[in-house]
């Protein structure tokens, strides 16, 4: 059993990594901005706290103790290009404070390669506001990798395809590299649920470091 701190524990993919981290009995800290919007995630092994994963001061209180952390977090109302960054900066900052060495983190597909140096938001065609949120990701893989070799991180990032938010858990996938896997054009949405598995499982059995990481059906 891992103590698990879950930063944007009640968005879509957070949900998801509580609820997979529980099921596998480990102990999660709940990281939300306002736990008053998102008190259903307390519960049996699950501790619910206030936390901006942006303040380095918040991630090391809400680590310390904890022996891996996860960020699936969001933000709509901030530039893409500003909060990721500054979530990457205060994450390494504050994980090393709370000696927490293990960080997954979720990524997005857009930002995995189509060719050498290509991101897949860098094709023809690319809606702008979706290749800005995109560029933010970039940038925060960038801070990641500007960092010393005190915590070791992965960025899970699915396809670009929309995720499906209602498909069960199959606990299969499969992982790549820094570069969109190929798919069948009739292959299914990958799921949060299945996400999730893939997050827990970097936690639990660690396969990749300090990279961008693909992950496909």
């Amino acid at each position: 059993m891992s103590r698990i701190v879950i930063f944007g524990a009640g968005g879509r993919g957070g949900r998801r990594a509580v609820a997979e981290a529980v099921s596998r009995g480990h102990q999660v800290t709940a990281a939300v901005r306002d736990p008053r919007r998102h008190t259903d995630l307390a519960g049996d092994n699950v501790t619910l706290i206030a936390a901006d994963v942006t303040v380095a001061d918040d991630v090391a209180k809400a680590a310390a103790g904890h022996d891996a952390a996860i960020s699936s977090v969001y933000r709509a109302d901030l530039p893409s290009r500003d909060y990721y960054p500054a979530a990457a900066h205060a994450l390494i900052d504050g994980l090393g404070r709370a000696g927490v060495a293990r960080l997954v983190v979720v990524g997005v597909g857009s930002a995995l390669e189509i060719a050498p140096g290509v991101a897949f938001h860098d094709q023809q065609g690319w809606p702008p506001e979706h290749r800005e949120f995109s560029l933010g990701h970039t940038a925060e893989l960038e801070v990641f990798r500007a960092s010393g070799g005190g915590l070791d991180w992965v960025i899970i990032a699915p396809p670009p395809v929309m995720l499906d938010e209602h498909a069960g858990r199959t606990g299969g996938y499969r992982s790549g590299d820094h570069r969109v896997l190929p798919r069948a054009e009739d292959a299914a949405a990958f799921s949060y649920a299945d996400l999730a598995v893939a997050l827990v499982d970097e936690i639990e059995r660690p396969k990749h470091s300090r990279a961008m990481v693909a992950v496909d059906y």
